[in-house]
């Protein structure tokens, strides 16, 4: 295999690693803040923008935890987690939520019915599609998560 072939896997398999990343943490947040707002009965705008303002919450965090135990300080984490993660966060975050939005009865499905886990699927697997070509174009410039990568242990 040649250099360029090489780098250009080590790439995706970067960017995949990155996008499965990323979705971890969006999916804990839209879990929680789809949860959260069904459960209380909030209406589908408020319950979406929860669920944005966990999904980025807990985006950020899981790829804070590692810097900073990797000695970063708390403000340079941050700062370098700001730049790596909000353009794919923010790129999943709207095709998940006009995904769900979109399908119809899901978001008044209620908790217990199948139809609105169904959706959930459905549109964290877009949403995922949607954010491994971004991550893609980023790592290929050396950004996203090329920026949090050499201070992994």
């Amino acid at each position: 295999m040649n250099e360029h072939a090489h780098h250009h896997g080590s790439s995706r398999s970067l960017a995949l690693a990155a996008t499965l990343h990323c979705l971890t943490g969006c999916a804990i947040g839209e879990v929680l803040g789809l949860v959260i707002g069904t459960a209380i009965g909030l209406p589908d705008g408020w319950t979406v923008a929860l669920s944005v303002a966990l999904a980025f919450t807990f985006g950020y965090l899981l790829s804070a935890l590692p810097l900073l135990r990797s000695g970063l300080a708390p403000r340079a984490a941050l700062s370098l987690v700001l730049a790596a993660d909000t353009l794919s966060i923010a790129v999943m975050e709207v095709v998940d939520n006009t995904v769900i939005v979109l399908i119809p009865g899901a978001m008044g499905a209620g908790l217990l019915n199948v139809m609105f886990w169904v959706g959930l699927v459905i549109a964290l697997a877009a949403a995922f599609v949607a954010a491994y070509p971004v991550n893609w174009w980023l790592l290929s410039r050396g950004k996203g998560h090329a920026l949090t990568h050499a201070h992994h242990g």
